[in-house]
């Protein structure tokens, strides 16, 4: 499951830096990069949640996951609209993406030496969901460079987790209770 994770989040980085090179296909092919992106991550989480039981906001993170990269495949495209609700979702999901890595990051700090580094990635997701929230015009221009770097901090993100379980193995049961 480590090395699942850790693919995960390298291919997260490196659509998070093709987004950003290329900032308007980003803008129009959005649904397709956040749906499936966001449809594995959240089976993933899902799965290790279940085969760790892991705690209440665990499991809003990934079934938000889940939902989010389900209704990015089911309406793909650049509508206004569409766009608008993509920010909105995604900003969404950082803010709780963000609260839920500060949580684990304490939760974990006694048997994890990298919970600094997941507390780290908590404070700039849920800076930058913030961010999406308060700024929705600048977040609109800025869309594509947006998703890229939120796909680089998720896949940072998703690799630290993967590293960090697997430092853990047999303690992973006292991060998530």
């Amino acid at each position: 499951m480590t090395v699942l994770y850790v693919i995960l989040g390298v291919i997260m980085v490196i659509g998070g830096f093709v987004c950003m090179a290329s900032p308007v296909a980003t803008l129009l092919y959005t649904g397709y990069y956040i749906g499936i992106l966001m449809l594995v991550y959240g089976v993933l989480g899902i799965i290790r949640c279940a085969k760790y039981k892991g705690d209440v906001l665990d499991w809003v993170m990934n079934i938000l996951a889940l939902i989010v990269g389900i209704f990015a495949l089911i309406r793909p495209g650049s509508t206004l609209v569409f766009d608008a609700l993509m920010i909105f979702a995604l900003a969404a999901y950082l803010v709780i993406q963000g609260v839920v890595h500060i949580v684990l990051a304490f939760k974990s700090k006694k048997v994890n030496s990298k919970w600094f580094w997941m507390l780290l990635v908590g404070i700039v997701s849920l800076v930058m969901g913030i961010y999406l929230f308060i700024n929705k015009d600048v977040a609109a221009a800025t869309v594509g460079m947006l998703i890229g770097i939120c796909f680089i901090e998720a896949g940072i993100s998703t690799i630290t987790m993967a590293l960090a379980i697997h430092d853990v193995k047999g303690r992973i049961k006292d991060i998530f209770h």
